[in-house]
């Protein structure tokens, strides 16, 4: 029978009599549950480690061995970040081929604690990053693909511009444009002070996280989220809270951020009269708990001096290069030429964030497999089913 006979026998069927034991989303009173709690970094890596340099000691991530010789995949996240923004990535991307992961908490961010924590220049940022590996493995560095998310991407090239990295294979740059990063710097200290200054728990801070639309994958999120936020009172990521106790839950909560979006508010039932609540819940409702580990907004100075030349600068890289873009409209006009003379290669992923590896892992697990296969940096893992059917452009 063809799919058109199917279509028309369908058609003709008397329509099916709901189960009033099973209510459907369109249901009035019906309401997805979200869980928000949040994920140990355990899930997805297989050791922290807190490296000790002559500017500090530093929080970094990495996942296990790999089986075969392997390159290692530096990860560098964007300002405001912590490396845990990797972590999903990171399982996606040991799947497809043999290599280990380094994701590190960047300088004023995550679990680092330097001598100078507001020193976000672009040059002492790189030279943090060649610090980190000399520490960790001195002369005996494996092959190194630096990647790096927006202020990340910025600070990749100026590490492989520095030479920092004797190891250096490659390079990928993750959202971030010269051209555009620029022009958005205008419009940045007004979105900071749009975002929440508190939250009341853990849980508050991921759903807004997802409602605003930073993150688009709650998954992600419930990982990533507790690595950009301290506790008010003891000063300490909310990550060494974590596990939380299994009690410690928290209600939906209403955001008064215009950009937050309200899940399924179409759905729900008419308002009705709820009694006013006592003076103790009140006080808990405004419970001013956790805080951004980072004022993003103090590091305007630098701003520029991390995205300032970064086109040719990119242009300029030795190594192999990919970019990977969330639009093509991003392009500027250096890169755009450069492009067309085959000077890297550019990649695009729609229907996506800023954060694009935390919103699409698998995908760009597979565009940056794909680029290390192709190079000849890596060797298939499992089955080699990935390789036999990479796509071929």
């Amino acid at each position: 029978m063809s799919n058109l006979q199917r279509v028309m026998m369908k058609s003709r069927l008397p329509p099916m009599c709901p189960n009033p034991k099973f209510p459907k989303p369109n249901d009035r009173g019906f309401r997805r549950t979200t869980d928000y709690n949040p994920v140990m970094w355990s899930e997805y890596f297989a050791e922290q480690r807190d490296v000790q340099t002559g500017k500090g000691v530093f929080r970094v991530y990495l996942t296990k061995q790999p089986e075969e010789t392997g390159p290692l995949l530096v990860m560098l996240h964007g300002g405001g970040f912590s490396a845990l923004s990797w972590a999903h990535f990171s399982v996606e991307i040991a799947k497809i081929i043999h290599c280990q992961c380094l994701a590190i908490d960047i300088r004023g961010h995550g679990d680092t604690q330097t001598d100078n924590e507001d020193d976000l220049s672009a040059e002492t940022l790189a030279q943090d990053i060649g610090d980190i590996l000399q520490t960790m493995y001195g002369e005996s560095c494996p092959p190194v693909l630096l990647v790096g998310h927006s202020m990340g991407g910025a600070i990749c090239v100026h590490v492989a511009n520095m030479d920092v990295v004797p190891a250096l294979i490659g390079a990928v740059v993750i959202d971030v444009v010269e051209g555009t990063a620029l022009e958005a710097l205008a419009s940045m200290q007004s979105f900071l002070r749009s975002r929440p200054n508190t939250f009341k728990s853990i849980q508050h801070a991921i759903e807004w996280c997802v409602r605003s639309g930073q993150i688009r994958n709650i998954e992600s999120a419930r990982v990533s989220m507790p690595g950009q936020i301290v506790n008010i009172e003891t000063g300490k990521l909310s990550t060494n809270e974590l596990p939380l106790p299994e009690e410690s839950t928290d209600e939906p909560t209403k955001f008064s951020n215009p950009n937050a979006i309200a899940e399924d508010a179409e759905l729900l039932p008419p308002a009705v009269p709820t009694p006013v609540p006592s003076a103790s819940a009140a006080a808990a409702a405004s419970v001013k708990k956790y805080t951004w580990r980072i004022d993003l907004s103090k590091s305007e100075k630098y701003w520029e001096g991390w995205f300032q030349g970064l086109s040719q600068k990119f242009l300029d890289v030795r190594v192999p290069k990919l970019l990977l873009l969330a639009g093509i409209d991003n392009l500027d006009r250096a890169l755009t030429v450069g492009q067309m003379q085959g000077k890297f290669q550019l990649q695009v992923l729609a229907r996506c964030g800023h954060a694009v590896h935390e919103d699409r892992p698998h995908e760009v697990a597979e565009v940056i497999g794909t680029y290390l296969l192709r190079n000849k940096f890596a060797q298939p893992a499992g089955d080699g089913h990935f390789l036999k059917n990479m796509p071929m452009c």
